[in-house]
């Protein structure tokens, strides 16, 4: 005797899939519940995941649900209108039909005319996957290509920084703005540092503003924009880097010399020590700003230095 389907309807419709004919929810439940009336299926439930998409990772909290009941032998078959509507990733799919066998419970699908009931159903939806992951690995790449080509021509995808702006999708300079960026550079280049730049801002209410905040500082100082360039995707493990994609304000010199500066500044001292010339201090040779570092002796005594990296020239605090 064969085995009663007794079904769940998974629904499931992403952002970009909202404006797409035929990916709507309610034609989705309609085309399913005609389905199901056809093969003589049982619906026991619906699961509807709006606005999600199938992407590894993002969590569909009505599609956990479904699997908890099948666990829990309250539905054996899910149907969907395709198979894109559950994943469009091999991993995952594997996975799925992993679970599907250690629960007795079975996949079938409206629109691709294909169900998990049998080898050959298991072979066709895993060429299937195959195919629909393709596709997005492909349009992936055009879609990098196409981003890889604007942010060259200057079209910066993110929003404009402060000095710049958008001009016809590209981002140039804004002359309203652009000479407070050069002042701040400038500001640190001499040894303030950004507390001390931020608190001057506020002081003189710069464009209307008495929220700058040492944080804002550093993300100007370090933001490669400034000198032409930009990276796209800095928080991904594979971060792309483009050079000279728009007219710099910084020099590309002068922006390097301060991320080095900023470098020594954070890195040579203990900031639970005071330096009373931190930041004042030239080095006598290249003129650059001497950093901070202390050793405490085991006498207890602590004894503060002031010294250049490059020119190897150390000076101590006492001196002072």
């Amino acid at each position: 005797m064969e085995e009663k389907k007794l079904c769940g309807l998974y629904m499931r419709v992403s952002t970009e899939d909202q404006a797409r004919e035929g990916f709507s929810l309610p034609e989705q439940k309609e085309r399913l519940e005609i389905f199901c009336k056809f093969k003589g299926y049982t619906i026991v439930d619906y699961y509807t995941d709006a606005g999600i998409s199938a992407k590894t990772g993002n969590y569909r909290s009505e599609f956990e649900k479904l699997k908890e009941d099948i666990k829990n032998k309250k539905i054996n078959t899910i149907v969907a209108l395709k198979l894109d509507r559950i994943t469009r990733s091999i991993f995952d799919w594997e996975k799925l039909m992993t679970f599907l066998d250690e629960n007795g419970a079975y996949l079938d699908c409206a629109n691709d005319e294909i169900n998990t009931t049998n080898a050959n159903g298991k072979m066709v939806s895993r060429l299937l996957m195959s195919v629909s992951q393709n596709e997005i690995e492909r349009t992936s790449e055009r879609t990098k290509i196409g981003l890889a080509g604007a942010i060259k021509q200057g079209h910066i995808p993110n929003q404009a920084p402060l000095g710049y702006k958008h001009e016809d999708k590209r981002l140039v300079i804004d002359y309203s703005t652009k000479d407070v960026v050069i002042r701040i550079f400038d500001l640190y280049y001499n040894g303030y540092s950004y507390q001390k730049i931020s608190n001057l801002l506020n002081s003189e209410k710069v464009l209307g503003k008495t929220n700058w905040r040492d944080s804002t500082i550093l993300a100007i100082l370090e933001n490669e924009i400034y000198k032409g360039d930009f990276v796209h995707g800095k928080r991904t493990k594979q971060p792309t880097y483009y050079s000279n994609v728009v007219e710099p304000i910084i020099d590309k010199d002068k922006w390097e010399e301060c991320q080095v500066q900023k470098k020594r500044n954070s890195r040579s001292y203990q900031r639970t020590l005071t330096y009373l010339f931190l930041q004042k201090l030239c080095c006598p040779k290249c003129n650059r700003i001497l950093g901070g570092k202390a050793t405490t002796k085991k006498n207890g005594n602590t004894y503060y230095y002031y010294y250049c990296n490059d020119c190897k020239i150390t000076i101590k605090e006492k001196d002072y």
